[in-house]
């Protein structure tokens, strides 16, 4: 189990992988000079080597573990974590996947649940990183919303791809906060412009590979207070019943990101809404 990041250091976006107690790197060029093993100069184009690149890489960190040849960059305010990698493509998206959001998005405790994946899109260019400022845009919209989510990263391409199947296509996980224009949301037919307003989609830190438990827990928190708690096994839909849909005379590509939806705990679920 890893955590890659990209981060900032010396003027120039590098990555490496997060040091077990998150208080380190150890940045890629110097694994990859160290053991004259090939790796990527992002994340993004790391991803796109897909599992011959992961196991380079967990090979490479084997070595180090034991020999200790490459020391982690310890983060400071001159080594600063980075949006992980930018996607190439629109954020795909699922829309009401916990039976409790379900309920406090419609205000009705007896909302129907979907009987199939209700999917949209976020724009590309609403994607930031996960230190930086979301603009709330007064001028556009005056109901911002915080919706967090774990998002699954497509590790190679595919296209009708059964559910038993799924896992082998996942590269990876991470988080994305699908931050919405409530007012926007209502207006329009389609979700699409409320939900892709420049700076509505930070991402990261880290991107999650290897063996990771499941099921995973998502906790949103407000200024410090917790607001939404979900847990991936509470999902209408789990993971692979998703990459199934939507593979579905679709073609999924390496580093395509699926946010899988967002719990109950959302702004607008609350009296008054906040």
């Amino acid at each position: 189990m890893q955590r890659l990041v990209s981060y900032e250091y010396q003027g120039l976006t590098q990555w490496g992988v997060l040091t077990s107690d998150a208080s380190g790197i150890y940045p890629s060029g110097a694994l990859e000079e160290t053991y004259f093993i090939p790796l990527a100069d992002t994340l993004g184009e790391f991803i796109e080597m897909g599992q011959e690149g992961l196991l380079n890489l967990a090979k490479m960190m084997e070595d180090n573990q034991r020999d200790k040849a490459v020391e982690p960059l310890l983060l400071s305010d001159e080594v600063c974590l980075t949006l992980p990698f930018h996607p190439r493509r629109n954020i795909l998206c699922v829309g009401k996947n916990y039976r409790a959001h379900v309920r406090e998005f419609e205000q009705n405790s007896q909302a129907e649940i979907p009987a199939e994946p209700i999917f949209f899109t976020k724009a590309v260019t609403s994607v930031i990183g996960p230190g930086d400022s979301v603009n709330t845009w007064p001028d556009t919209t005056s109901q911002v919303d915080y919706e967090g989510e774990l998002a699954v990263i497509i590790g190679k391409q595919g296209r009708d791809i059964a559910p038993e199947e799924a896992s082998s296509y996942i590269y990876g996980y991470t988080i994305i906060n699908d931050v919405t224009a409530r007012d926007l949301q209502k207006k329009h037919s389609q979700w699409f412009k409320g939900k892709s307003l420049d700076t509505f989609c930070p991402m990261g830190p880290s991107v999650m590979v290897g063996g990771w438990p499941s099921p995973m827990t998502v906790l949103t928190k407000v200024n410090g207070h917790l607001r939404q708690e979900g847990n991936t096994e509470d999902l209408i839909f789990p993971v692979a019943k998703l990459i199934s849909v939507l593979s579905a005379g679709m073609t999924l590509l390496p580093g395509d990101v699926i946010a899988t939806g967002t719990p109950e705990g959302v702004g607008m679920g609350m009296n008054p809404p906040q």
